[in-house]
């Protein structure tokens, strides 16, 4: 790599890792639990990303690619081996999210007009059968207790029935499942902008990816601004899903009889993003001279 480039990248990296830095310290992960799992990512790279056709890549070589002894890359491998063994499936959708997904978009759970109906809790076509086709063993009541605590479900006051608020499930703080995606989204956002340098180069064709960006904005709009981002992502994130998400073969029950061909997993990612801008003090200092 070109040494421009690699200042390039490392000043990239700072930026991502400095917020990282914060969210590890917020939640009591130190350098060193940090440092491990760096390791652990470096050698998995190794083994699985930069091996040709004809051969997996030996801990001799993924030692020389990551600068860690073969020692430690025998340990890390045996980590990552004991680890996948313990996974039968991962889960890359949420419990919850695949549950609102499914009375979106599954017919069964809609009414006449097609818009997600209102739910008793038990018995034919209710939440609890929802909850059983689309997140296996959770007990419904548990999955609507998470589902009302954040707003996503409601109780129709003269009924009883369910209501269903919104067509996304998204958790609160830092929970388990809000750490999940914080996971999932950071890994698909670099992964995508690691597809997209290489892309002209294999030939492929870059994945969409695109920001809108302004640096000086009056404050006393960001209210507003807030209130419309939102509202117009959300409604290109519903039309989006109301394309792709009867496609999903878990949603349609359909089964390609007789393919092999591996299921793909894709999606859009929208995210909001503010930050004070640091005005410089001599440039402040001169203002009306």
């Amino acid at each position: 790599m070109k040494h421009s480039n690699t200042n390039a990248l490392h000043q990239a990296l700072y930026r991502i890792l400095r917020p990282l830095a914060r969210l590890l310290l917020r939640n009591g992960v130190p350098f060193g639990e940090f440092a491990d799992l760096v390791k652990r990512a470096y050698v998995e790279a190794a083994l699985e990303d930069f091996s040709d056709d004809r051969r997996k890549t030996t801990d001799s070589r993924a030692a020389v690619m990551t600068g860690l002894t073969r020692k430690e890359v025998k340990r890390q491998r045996e980590i990552l081996t004991g680890e996948h063994s313990g996974k039968s499936k991962v889960l890359h959708a949420n419990r919850a999210s695949r549950v609102v997904s499914g009375w979106v978009h599954d017919t069964a759970f809609q009414n006449r007009k097609g818009e997600p109906a209102l739910l008793s809790f038990d018995g034919p076509l209710s939440f609890s059968e929802l909850v059983k086709r689309y997140s296996g063993d959770m007990p419904p009541r548990a999955v609507l207790d998470e589902l009302l605590r954040v707003g996503v479900v409601s109780v129709d006051g003269s009924s009883g029935d369910l209501v269903l608020e919104q067509r996304a499930y998204i958790p609160a703080g830092d929970s388990k499942e809000m750490l999940q995606i914080f996971g999932e989204d950071v890994s698909d956002l670099v992964a995508s902008i690691d597809y997209n340098l290489v892309s002209s180069e294999s030939g492929h064709q870059p994945l969409f990816q695109r920001t809108l960006t302004y640096n000086n904005i009056p404050p006393e709009i960001m209210a507003r601004w807030r209130r419309h981002a939102a509202e117009q992502s959300q409604q290109l994130l519903e039309q989006l899903d109301r394309w792709l998400g009867p496609h999903d073969r878990d949603i349609s029950g359909k089964k390609d009889v007789g393919s092999n061909a591996q299921p793909v997993r894709t999606g859009v990612s929208i995210f909001y993003f503010e930050d004070p801008m640091t005005i410089n003090p001599a440039r402040k200092a001169g203002e009306g001279e």
